[in-house]
């Protein structure tokens, strides 16, 4: 059985977008270090992906370093060893990944389906603010305004597991971008290890979600 998926009812309204937080893998032991908890848990994530109708599209994730890059993914590849810390498109049938365990993956979605967005966004990459460069990157792109689009952020850390409420801030960012539908997260990754991976509460020997999202058609 591959992992659960938990969605978002904001994202899941808008046409030809597939999206979606998978969430932890009981089968999996990822008290270990990052790169060996990702290859653990690649198969799972595959499963999930082909179970949300994604199975043999390509996936494109790049090398997160909490900073405040943006690469424009139009390709079916990026670059080895690509660093950035959010990826856009307005291709068709390309996934964006990202992977988190207590940081934010921030979805940004044009709702007329001209385009998407997907952020790593924890302490220090939301001082950065990747977010709105996320947000100008995909409106360029896309021909889209901020007004166009919908952004939803994933479970992840905050008060009181956290000192930092960086979900808060990446919401005042996206209103002073000019976003005007922006959820917050739906849950604390520290308040239920049964679902979620914490990187705080583990002591950073944990595994990560994958966050995805792609336009289809």
């Amino acid at each position: 059985m591959p992992p659960a998926v938990e969605r978002f009812p904001a994202l899941e309204r808008i046409p030809s977008l597939s999206s979606g937080f998978i969430l932890r893998d009981a089968t999996v032991d990822v008290a270990v270090e990052r790169d060996e908890a990702l290859r653990r848990l690649e198969p799972g994530f595959r499963a999930a992906l082909k179970n949300s109708g994604l199975g043999g599209l390509p996936l494109l994730t790049v090398s997160q370093v909490h900073g405040n890059r943006v690469v424009v993914c139009e390709d079916s590849t990026l670059p080895l060893a690509c660093e950035a810390d959010a990826l856009v498109t307005t291709s068709r049938n390309r996934v964006l990944g990202i992977h988190v365990a207590d940081c934010a993956a921030v979805f940004i979605i044009d709702r007329l389906g001209r385009g998407v967005a997907l952020a790593h966004s924890g302490r220090q990459g939301t001082a950065l603010g990747i977010v709105p460069q996320a947000i100008e990157s995909l409106c360029e792109r896309s021909g889209a305004s901020p007004a166009d689009l919908v952004l939803q952020i994933s479970p992840c850390i905050g008060p009181p597991d956290y000192e930092i409420d960086f979900a808060a801030t990446i919401l005042s960012q996206a209103a002073a971008s000019g976003v005007l539908e922006s959820l917050p997260p739906p849950a604390s990754t520290a308040s239920d290890r049964r679902r979620y991976y914490s990187y705080r509460m583990e002591k950073g020997r944990t595994g990560r979600h994958l966050a995805f999202a792609a336009l289809i058609g």
